[in-house]
């Protein structure tokens, strides 16, 4: 992840940034001024001007400490949705531990580092 996170501008982290709906919120934020680093499961390239940090999985247990580092706002897209072949035994219980527990581990995280608002998005699929 590069540093170039300064103090007084607009910098947001975006979860799920490499997804259908990240990957164009990334841009478009960029393209309006935003310093934008795009938060995704592992290694990944995103639009121009986005820093990458990659988080692994997202549960109760997740650090988000170093993706956090100097923003101002959070956009979080990350989810688990549109499982088409489902191979977990307890599919509620995955959903859960990602949709549930890994959104309120990252908005106390958030909160602890300072974040002034977090936008959370889902989608009724």
């Amino acid at each position: 992840m590069s540093d170039k996170f300064t103090t007084g501008s607009r910098q947001a982290l975006v979860t799920g940034a490499s997804g259908f709906v990240g990957r164009y919120l990334c841009a478009e934020m960029f393209r309006q001024g935003w310093q934008v680093r795009g938060a995704v499961r592992s290694s990944a390239q995103l639009s121009d001007g986005a820093d990458v940090v990659a988080v692994g999985n997202i549960d109760g247990d997740t650090d988000w400490m170093e993706a956090l580092r100097g923003v101002d706002v959070v956009v979080h897209l990350a989810a688990r949705v549109h499982v088409m072949k489902e191979t977990a035994a307890d599919p509620l219980a995955e959903f859960l531990k990602v949709n549930l527990h890994g959104t309120a581990n990252l908005a106390r995280q958030a909160a602890r580092t300072g974040v002034k608002r977090l936008v959370y998005v889902s989608s009724i699929g």
